[in-house]
């Protein structure tokens, strides 16, 4: 097993595979709990454990509550949760941490842990390192029986909590809205919590049967949503991951406002009530230079950090903001919560809309973007990128054509076995040939074949 279990958020892979088989699963739970519970202060207590609707789920549950009893924890069992369900959660239960079984937008092979700590927020890279370090140690797990309780009644807390969010001069009475639950978490949450606020709800995915999650459907499968939409003569439809910690929304034409859309509304919305704290707005790398320009015109900073909605959270804590995200639909507004929370972001979208008096395409049609062509390469392996000479030098001389104009941005994800390659500038033809040329110049110098990845 390798010594780094830990991507961009948290563990991932495919159950009864390393690091996902039973004996690392109860070693990870056992060493993880006891860095959290030092964290919190606490010698014992109860840990917050929810999960999205993979198959694999359950099996993955009960391995994670035994290494919990191993370091004297009780397992709070939230059931099928959304994830930032579960961040919401944990500190209002008492738990010292949280942890959710899900490997959100990835298909229902995969699966993964993401860990919380005793307020709510993802376990910061220190911590990573340190678990992981333990667990290479190969110190074995003390054998102790699963202490389990029922929690899936609190999950009603998380529903009010989100309702509460929304304007109370507001409704969505007399709007008719495209649901699409990607058959995942969201499924039991969000189409009766916008039924309830007034809305005449469509719903698509929400027939989870342990096997269809993000199937083509959900946020990363947005042209069904469009789809229905356009079917249902809807005003409006948003679209979760599987485990919905994302959102993406559409129009009434259903075409699509990603989540640099999403932030500009919420940036010019937080704007014009003078509560855009700081008056910065919290974006990564791959968002797009349009945005930034947007908000820079109207005397909004933006930061930037590397992709990962934990390291949105440390720039707005950094800085005490309250707003920021990722293009992907991972968005934090941070007087509600402390992560990226998308049946939170659709309801804060659609209020910024309902109180614009405007369709939505408007809020899509907010600033021009700049034309992206961003590639998806399937790699074996994954050399650091710093040591590659000829890429390194493909990449300048790509960024140097378009200084002024645009940008070029090279990374691997964090989570799946592909490297993602961004070029963003005026002319589509342009960018299209300059990330061909990366992507050659790469496979050529590791040796590997292309392939694209969508």
């Amino acid at each position: 097993m390798s010594e780094r279990l830990f991507g961009t958020d948290g563990v991932r892979g495919v159950p009864g595979r390393e690091p996902l088989t039973p004996r690392t699963v109860t070693a990870l739970a056992y060493h993880a709990a006891l860095a959290l519970a030092a964290r919190a202060g606490v010698s014992r207590g109860a840990i917050a454990l929810g999960r999205d609707t993979r198959g694999s789920g359950p099996a993955l549950a009960r391995q994670l509550a035994r290494g919990f009893a191993a370091a004297g924890a009780r397992t709070l069992d939230l059931g099928v949760i959304p994830t930032p369900g579960v961040s919401y959660l944990t500190p209002r239960l008492g738990a010292f941490a949280g942890v959710v079984v899900s490997a959100s937008h990835n298909p229902a092979c995969d699966n993964g842990i993401k860990f919380f700590d005793a307020g709510g927020f993802k376990m910061p890279p220190e911590l990573e390192r340190a678990v992981e370090a333990a667990v290479a140690a190969g110190r074995p797990v003390p054998a102790r029986a699963a202490a389990v309780d029922d929690g899936r009644a609190q999950a009603r807390r998380y529903v009010d909590f989100l309702r509460s969010s929304f304007p109370a001069t507001r409704d969505l009475d007399g709007v008719r809205l495209v649901v699409d639950c990607a058959n995942g978490a969201a499924a039991a949450f969000a189409p009766a919590l916008f039924s309830a606020l007034g809305a005449q709800v469509f719903a698509i995915g929400v027939k989870p049967d342990g096997r269809n999650i993000n199937a083509g459907c959900g946020a990363l499968a947005t042209d069904a949503m469009g789809r229905e939409v356009r079917r249902r003569r809807a005003h409006a439809g948003v679209a979760f991951d599987g485990d919905a910690d994302r959102a993406l929304v559409c129009d009434e034409d259903g075409a699509l406002l990603d989540g640099d859309a999403v932030i500009g509304a919420a940036a010019v919305r937080l704007l014009s009530r003078g509560a855009l704290k700081g008056g910065k707005v919290v974006l990564t790398v791959m968002s797009n230079y349009g945005l930034i320009r947007f908000l820079n015109e109207r005397g909004v900073e933006v930061v930037t950090v590397p992709v990962g909605d934990k390291h949105v959270t440390e720039a707005i804590e950094r800085e005490g903001l309250s707003l920021g995200g990722e293009n992907s639909g991972h968005v934090v507004f941070r007087d509600f919560a402390p992560t990226g929370d998308g049946i939170l972001t659709a309801l804060q979208t659609l209020a910024a809309w309902r109180e614009s008096g405007r369709p939505m395409s408007a809020l899509r049609r907010l600033y021009a973007p700049t034309p992206q062509t961003l590639r998806a390469l399937r790699v074996a392996v994954k050399p650091p990128l710093e040591g590659l000479g000829r890429t390194q030098a493909e990449i300048a001389r790509a960024s140097g054509l378009l200084s002024g104009r645009g940008r070029v941005f090279v990374r691997y994800s964090g989570t799946e076995p592909v490297l993602r390659v961004l070029v963003e500038g005026p002319d589509r033809a342009e960018n299209a040939r300059l990330a061909e040329l990366v992507a050659k110049t790469y496979f050529s110098e590791t040796g590997q074949i292309g392939e694209a990845h969508p």
